[in-house]
């Protein structure tokens, strides 16, 4: 444990922060999930709609760092191919 007072204070920030990063990544990972059940389901209506939600949580995530920019755009493209081949 910390002795001086700001390391205590940097220990209660990071993990506060810390708890936040898990929350958001857990409902990135349950928007893409729901994307694929639709598209496992055959049902393009909510495979397109939770591709909006899903989409939007894996650009929120590479913005603030949680994932790097180049896996949100690979994740969305690959959920985009599996939705066109759906519609297909």
């Amino acid at each position: 444990m910390p002795n001086i007072k700001s390391a205590i204070k940097r220990v209660k920030t990071s993990e506060a922060r810390k708890a936040h990063n898990v929350t958001v990544k857990s409902n990135m990972r349950s928007a893409v999930k729901k994307v694929e059940a639709g598209i496992v389901n055959n049902d393009a209506t909510a495979a397109t709609e939770n591709f909006a939600l899903a989409s939007s949580k894996l650009d929120k995530a590479a913005a603030k760092g949680l994932i790097h920019k180049n896996a949100a755009a690979r994740k969305k493209s690959r959920l985009m191919k599996k939705m066109n081949s759906l519609n297909a």
